[in-house]
């Protein structure tokens, strides 16, 4: 029954979870007699590796799931990856060319073999990674985004909106990166405040002397104006509507044309239009019937329609364009200008936008029921200012591009015959059934990872079949999720589930924040801000990782890790162990006797039951409020204080001084105390919990903790009366034990205590408890007197709850030769302060030297003046007890 002295995770975590898979505990089954809880995983990306986001996110994930099972639901946590396309195709692709390889030698099958194999090595790593972290997901039902299964899902979305008009393919200004040289849709755009110029440049007139002023940040697009637009209600420019002008350097004249789209009061109130390269010029010139001219390609090099700058990169052509300008007198001025600037989320270079054709979804006729659904709550976000967000994005959603020009992901469904017929289909077609020829060429393109990832809640439980799962588990419970993938999948994921299944995927959304670093900054591989939660759990554990993790946890809130925390949750690991090990040791030959709740049960008994159910209906409470960071605490400060430094200390007097009787109670109540514990504790901790639980000598000896019952509160445990001593005697042992460190009496020395109580029921409790008092404060003498009429002489003195408590001092320290040291501490204290004020001060020193030195010199003032405080204090007090004035 016994554990080993010392608590090591490693050995601990890969047992345990061997145990667990081998007993299939992750298994759901399928009950249709039993309630659902269903989670499905946000899928990482395959090639990915574990970051603590995933650590948290999976942590808060694996809570909801160990304790639903514990409360008997049929609980299924789907787990799976996501192919991610371009972030895979990237990484393939620099893997090839450091053997000198390119994608285009490979050819498209080969090089699809390759990345197959990539997925394969990595996929198995990101789910060791999980399995490290203790996740409990049913590992028999993984998925994966480009599995058949998904795969068939995603060609039936895709041919049933095109079906009903709501995917569409057409030109439309786009994102376009030219290191990933694929289309991005708005969301896959990081925009960044840079420093820029503003450049306002003279278009002359064509018919006439002067010219009009434009104002751009990016000269080289002018090459491909097609207008210059002003607004209809512009007086300045009301006779020059149709008039036209000649584009500089390119010298084609173009018109001056009216929208209401232009801001009269942004420069001159007069805007180039360049339909080609900019989404509101698009819609400008599809008003307008502007042409569409093309400057700039793929790869951000200028194309043919930019003339002499042809082949020129983009940034290049700038300058140069600037400078012919200038060079024919047609700079009217430059200015300093900040602006946001579009990057690719993968790569973080500028995105390019550019007219090309692609694939898009007509978003809101589905955007409609999405919004409806949120709105009346058959989604409800937590916290719930999230809504405010979801539906802000919602309501403005504009069309989703969904082709991307890359190999790898789910190819579009579409083929092209050369008598121009466009064949969408949910099986590979033969030939064109409007014409019969043979000669047909699917389009190159994969659809965006997001298409996919958005019927995640029913293509993994089997749509389009009507499969058992679906039927059984659909629609999930709970979304786990950070605010920064709300645009990205949360409201597809409606969408799409709102339009196939005619259900919201999830009832509720837990939205967490991010994991920073101590100073706040986000976690970084490349800025050296990154904690590798894989190196903290080889060096912790995991429980470790995860009570630091939900500790920290507040729903919708970034976090900070903290290495101090973290050893603070190693400690608290250690703590729970050594005091299971005390339990275990005391429990040999025990036979799991039924606790008698009568008043036989000393106080000590009483008052511990009756905190263990007290935590067990508020971290009941709290989880099913989704506040597991409040949970957590409320448990650490149950088992530490109640449970380790208290019930276990007072134990000790019938396990080891007192009669069979109150010893078989004792050991009735540990065991009752530990095993309730270990439940409650499992969610948070589950290798260290499942391991000593095995220990217990418990009637349900050869299950598992992972599949036991969850605690429910029992009125019949309820003992406030028992509570409100117990708390009165913790306070006295408290206050004897403040007042012997105040004089840094050894713990092991005795002392003589007088204790005059104010009221006859604190008598009762006192002289109930007078051993407790003994054992836990080291008393020797103690005596409860109500009647006291004179303060005893050379005692230190505190009040609590009524309760007047003297420290005698005499035998105990030499009350002169203290005093003299508090004096000499005092003086050097003051010297301390007096010094450190001094340096404060000086303006010199606060000027020049840095600031962390100011801080700590500040602090290191605030400790001298607070142990000065304190020093004065011991002295007044012995001085009182010796009889002196002050």
């Amino acid at each position: 029954m016994d554990i080993p002295k010392t608590y090591d995770p490693e050995k601990v975590e890969d047992k345990c979870y061997d145990f667990w898979m081998k007993g299939d505990y992750f298994r759901a089954k399928g009950d249709p007699e039993k309630e659902t809880f269903t989670i499905v995983i946000p899928p990482p990306n395959v090639t990915g590796t574990l970051h603590m986001g995933h650590a948290l996110d999976n942590t808060l994930q694996d809570i909801l799931t160990r304790w639903k099972r514990m409360q008997g639901f049929d609980t299924l946590w789907l787990p799976g990856t996501d192919h991610a396309g371009i972030a895979t195709q990237v990484k393939v692709e620099a893997h090839l060319a450091e053997e000198g390889i390119n994608r285009y030698e490979l050819g498209r099958e080969k090089f699809l073999e390759k990345v197959w194999s990539w997925k394969e090595e990595y996929h198995q790593r990101i789910v060791d990674q999980l399995q490290r972290l203790g996740v409990s997901c049913d590992w028999s039902r993984e998925r994966f985004t480009m599995d058949e299964g998904c795969s068939r899902a995603v060609r039936e979305v895709f041919v049933s909106l095109y079906e009903k008009d709501l995917i569409y393919r057409g030109n439309y200004i786009i994102n376009w990166c030219p290191r990933c040289l694929t289309a991005l849709s708005d969301i896959e755009v990081e925009h960044q405040e840079e420093e820029g110029s503003l450049t306002h440049i003279k278009y002359p007139f064509a018919e006439r002397e002067g010219h009009i002023v434009v104002a751009t940040t990016r000269p080289e697009t002018m090459l491909g104006d097609t207008a210059v637009a002003v607004h209809p209600q512009d007086e300045r420019y009301r006779g020059l509507l149709g008039k036209k002008v000649i584009l500089p350097l390119m010298k084609r004249e173009i018109p001056i044309i009216a929208d209401e789209f232009v801001d009269p009061e942004f420069g001159s109130g007069a805007v180039k239009v360049t339909p080609a390269h900019d989404p509101n010029d698009f819609q400008m010139g599809l008003r307008h019937n502007l042409e569409q001219v093309v400057v700039i390609g793929e790869k951000g090099k200028m194309t043919e329609h930019a003339g002499k700058y042809q082949g020129m990169d983009r940034y290049e052509c700038r300058g140069k364009v600037v400078e012919d300008l200038e060079k024919e007198g047609l700079i009217f001025s430059v200015e300093e200008h900040q602006h946001a600037v579009g990057h690719c989320q993968r790569c973080q270079k500028v995105i390019e936008p550019l007219l090309s054709k692609q694939w898009f979804v007509k978003m809101k006729p589905l955007a409609e029921p999405a919004i409806d659904a949120v709105k009346k709550e058959r989604t409800f976000f937590i916290p719930p200012r999230f809504t405010k967000i979801y539906l802000n994005w919602v309501e403005n959603i504009r069309d989703w591009c969904i082709s991307r020009q890359i190999w790898w992901g789910h190819r579009i469904p579409a083929w092209y015959c050369p008598c121009a017929e466009v064949i969408v289909s949910r099986t590979d077609p033969e030939e064109c059934p409007q014409c019969g020829k043979k000669e047909l060429e699917q389009d190159p393109d994969v659809l965006d990872t997001w298409f996919s990832s958005a019927l995640w809640p029913f293509s993994t439980l089997g749509w389009p079949e009507d499969t058992f799962d679906l039927r059984h588990f659909f629609p999930t419970d709970v979304l786990v999720t950070g605010y920064d993938i709300i645009y990205f999948w949360v409201a597809r994921m409606i969408f799409m589930s709102l339009e196939f299944m005619e259900e919201v995927p999830f009832r509720e959304v837990y939205i967490h924040g991010l994991v920073r670093d101590a100073q706040g900054r986000k976690m970084s591989k490349s800025l050296g801000t990154g904690v590798d939660p894989l190196e903290v759990i080889q060096e912790y554990g995991a429980d470790t990782l995860r009570f630091t993790l939900i500790t920290g946890q507040a729903p919708g809130n970034d976090q900070r890790w903290r290495q101090e925390s973290v050893e603070a949750s190693r400690n608290f690991a250690n703590k729970i162990w050594n005091a299971s090990r005390f339990v275990l040791m005391n429990l040999e030959d025990y036979e799991g006797e039924k606790i008698e709740v009568n008043e036989t049960l000393s106080t000590a008994d009483r008052w511990i039951l009756h905190r263990l159910n007290e935590t067990v209906k508020e971290v009941t409470r709290l989880m099913d409020e989704y506040a597991l960071g409040d949970a957590a605490r409320v448990l650490y400060e149950f088992i530490w204080g109640d449970f380790c430094d208290w019930y276990i200390e007072l134990s000790k007097l019938d396990l080891y001084q007192g009669e069979e009787e109150g010893k078989r109670k004792a050991r009735a109540v540990l065991c009752h105390t530990l095993d309730g514990t270990l439940r409650l504790l499992h969610p948070f901790m589950p290798f260290l919990t499942e391991e000593i639980w095995q220990h217990l000598p418990l009637e349900e000896k050869g299950k598992a903790l992972i599949i036991s019952t969850w605690p429910r509160h029992d009125e019949g445990l309820v003992f406030n009366e028992d509570a409100d001593d117990m708390f009165l005697l913790m306070e006295v042992i408290k206050s004897i034990r403040n007042l012997r460190s105040q004089l840094n009496i050894h713990p092991g020395k005795g002392c003589r205590v007088v204790l005059k109580p104010s009221e006859a029921s604190a008598t009762r409790v006192l002289l109930q408890g007078k051993s407790y008092i003994s054992q836990l404060a080291s008393v020797e003498e103690l005596d409860i007197d109500s009647q006291l009429r004179e303060n005893p002489e050379q005692a230190l003195t505190s009040v609590v709850r009524g309760v007047e408590v003297y420290l005698l001092l005499a035998g105990l320290i030499d009350l002169d030769k203290e005093i003299s040291r508090l004096e000499k501490e005092k003086v050097l204290l003051e010297k301390e302060v007096s010094r450190a004020s001094g340096k404060l001060s000086n303006q010199g020193f606060i000027s020049k030297a840095p600031a962390q030195v100011v801080e700590q010199e500040k602090n290191k003032l605030e400790e001298y003046q607070e142990k000065k405080e304190i020093v004065q204090l011991r002295l007044e007090e012995l001085k009182r007890a010796k009889g002196w004035e002050n």
